[in-house]
């Protein structure tokens, strides 16, 4: 499939770490929302030399590649940084997905740039792109129960209860996801901010 364009494909990154022993945590939303996203355009996520599972699809009628890097969270950012020059994507239409403490369970918010608010897979992208001017699709998690360490609380499975809305909840993210690739942050914002 042609990807080119004037900016590049839309570069869709959703984190999470690698392994069948992360795949029901928290942490791992976005690679929830980026299989989701595979699912609905048939695409088969394949080993890429930037050390990420990627496929070329049309999400909203657009070019994008969908990716999920094959490297732990905390060293997102090679990867992502690999794809962006590969494909020749401009930093502008990169979405990276991923799980908030500070947003709660169920809960999406979208913006472009800001900082890495402790997390470190967005510390990683930030570093390794030289910019912080990228999109995100904040998926919240919630806070931490009582005094618990929040580098636990996300590498913990969701809850039973939470388990039951997830699909819900990584279906609106993969939503807002094509959302932004197919009309302006503002209007995106406005139609998932609303609740």
């Amino acid at each position: 499939m042609d990807v080119s364009g004037s900016d590049g494909p839309w570069l869709v990154v959703g984190l999470g770490n690698p392994g069948p022993g992360y795949a029901g945590n928290r942490h791992n939303i976005g690679f929830m929302v980026v299989e989701l996203l595979a699912e609905r355009t048939g695409a088969r996520l394949r080993s890429h030399r930037a050390r990420a599972d990627v496929d070329q699809v049309r999400l909203a009628g657009q070019p994008a590649v969908l990716a999920r890097p094959r490297t732990f969270m905390n060293v997102s950012g090679p990867p992502v940084a690999g794809l962006r020059a590969f494909y020749k994507t401009d930093v502008a239409r990169v979405i990276v997905v991923h799980d908030e403490l500070d947003i709660p369970f169920g809960v999406i918010r979208l913006k472009r740039g800001g900082g890495d608010n402790g997390h470190n897979g967005l510390r990683s992208i930030t570093s390794a792109l030289g910019s912080r001017d990228y999109l995100r699709v904040r998926v919240g998690i919630g806070r931490p129960p009582g005094r618990m360490d929040p580098a636990d609380f996300v590498l913990r499975d969701f809850s039973t209860v939470e388990r039951k809305e997830l699909p819900l909840l990584v279906d609106s993210a993969a939503d807002a996801v094509e959302s932004l690739v197919h009309e302006e942050l503002s209007v995106a914002q406005n139609r998932f901010h609303a609740g």
